[in-house]
């Protein structure tokens, strides 16, 4: 269960205090107060417990259960308990455990206004809407004290007070325990320590990119591949070099932009190198977290960089998608090809790197929505050149995958898939590919495309295949009589 929060209503409501995680402070609720209520029921029936009808005209409400309630599951009895408003984050309206004021005036909870400034790339103030970027964050301890003796005041009410919170670390700080790791031990320690502060909140992450923080990650990725320490877990011991450790350490600060950047154009592109050989010899996780990495850095950089991108990239980026580490990083992969096959020869190089069988293969066992939307969308993107094409028709599976996609996954998906035969028509047919077309039922689904409500796009795009290729389909037993009829001349 989560902490006890408080219900307050009007006089006319039945008030109940129980240990949820959701909370109503002002009078009116009827609605949420009902909801309440059945989740009260559902919980206390859980345990096999009988729940009275609540009365309106009973000045406090029936009892929820007769005896033996759980002792995990507390019910209070409340009656004009008010919240005094400005106790209220204005984002969570939750009591604030932390209140800090940005330089607006305003007062927020620490973490609600780190998540909106630092996770959702926000850089105004939520209630004045004025620029607040980069501001520091001022702890309101007078306003915390007064929460905190409020919460004593109200204790007979279930109101637990909040905890003194732990004050974030400072630039200094981070910026002394980073001179102070020059041994291999050190540094090893300095990892461990980085990653305690990095866990408490946003403002120590940026705190610690700040302080230089990330360069220290960087050069622990360049100069320890080879020395290894204990880490424990909780089921035992698990043997971690110091770069994978650098490496998740990295990953988790979310770098800002500015920093991702550095990153990318920093020493002639040295740290892609460095990441593509990461992906190239590290254990699943740190090669998961190198391409998670690669995909936001390449989000952020220049058109210059992204066109004389190395051809050991691809090969790395098609390897990983190829051993499916995990969902997340196949998505990220897909998602980082279908950024990266745009510029320049990167189709090339991806084509090279034997992305077409791969990407097939993914598309033949993948029952998931939009892995095939990004299988589809990177094929299209491949199959915009010649040898893209060729690959695709050179594997036995592949048109015919390609065309079991058409209205069985969804709009994007079929869209894209008839712009794959599209491309294949205009620039890659043969007689032998167009009794294929045949054969396989792809001349079916384009006159099916044309009958269903599937996008103004997909059908022109089918229309105009239908079209290209009718002198030679038209004639083949294959086409029902039905179909021809109903063609457009």
């Amino acid at each position: 269960m989560g902490d006890k929060v408080r219900y307050t209503c009007t006089k006319s409501d039945r008030i109940l205090y129980m240990a949820t995680g959701h909370t109503m402070f002002t009078g009116g609720y009827q609605r949420l107060l009902a909801r309440m209520q059945l989740e009260l029921k559902a919980s206390l029936n859980m345990i096999g417990l009988r729940v009275e009808a609540w009365s309106e005209e009973d000045e406090y409400g029936q009892q929820a259960a007769r005896s033996h309630v759980s002792s995990w599951f507390i019910l209070y009895k409340m009656e004009d308990i008010e919240v005094p408003s400005f106790f209220l984050c204005p984002i969570s309206l939750q009591i604030m455990k932390d209140p800090v004021t940005v330089p607006t005036g305003i007062t927020y909870d620490r973490e609600s206004i780190e998540k909106w400034l630092f996770s959702g790339k926000n850089d105004t103030c939520p209630a004045t809407k004025q620029l607040i970027s980069g501001c520091e964050l001022t702890p309101n301890h007078t306003l915390r004290r007064l929460i905190q003796s409020w919460c004593t005041l109200n204790a007979s009410y279930g109101i637990e007070r909040i905890p003194t919170p732990r004050p974030p670390i400072s630039k200094a700080q981070v910026a002394k325990l980073l001179n102070d790791a020059k041994s291999p031990e050190q540094q090893v320690n300095c990892l461990r320590k980085l990653r305690s502060i990095a866990n408490e909140n946003e403002t120590n992450k940026r705190c610690m990119e700040a302080a230089g923080a990330v360069d220290f990650l960087v050069s622990m990725l360049n100069n320890f591949h080879s020395l290894s320490f204990e880490v424990t877990s909780d089921d035992g011991f698990e043997i971690t070099k110091p770069s994978d450790e650098a490496l998740s350490i990295l990953y988790g600060l979310q770098i800002s932009e500015s920093g991702l950047k550095n990153l990318a154009m920093g020493r002639n592109g040295e740290f892609i190198e460095t990441l593509t050989k990461v992906m190239q010899g590290g254990n699943y996780e740190s090669r998961a977290y190198a391409v998670l990495l690669m995909k936001s850095m390449l989000e952020v950089a220049d058109t210059l960089k992204l066109v004389s991108l190395k051809h050991e990239l691809f090969a790395e980026i098609v390897q990983v998608l190829r051993d499916q580490i995990s969902h997340q990083a196949s998505k990220t992969t897909l998602q980082l090809l279908i950024n990266l096959c745009p510029w320049g020869r990167n189709r090339i190089k991806a084509i090279e790197a034997n992305a077409v069988p791969v990407l097939i293969d993914i598309l033949l066992d993948s029952p998931e929505r939009r892995t095939c939307e990004m299988v589809l969308m990177v094929l299209d993107l491949l199959c915009q050149c010649a040898d893209g094409r060729a690959e695709l028709l050179g594997h036995g599976a592949g048109l015919a995958v390609v065309s079991k996609k058409i209205l069985r996954v969804s709009q994007v998906a079929s869209e894209r898939a008839v712009r794959i035969i599209l491309s294949i028509s205009k620039h890659s047919i043969t007689t032998s590919v167009v009794q294929e077309m045949v054969q396989i039922g792809i001349v079916n689904k384009l006159y099916l495309v044309l009958q269903v409500d599937c996008g103004s796009r997909t059908k022109d795009k089918a229309r105009e295949v239908l079209k290209m290729l009718a002198r030679v389909w038209k004639s083949s037993p294959c086409i029902p009589a039905n179909l021809l009829s109903s063609y457009p001349e």
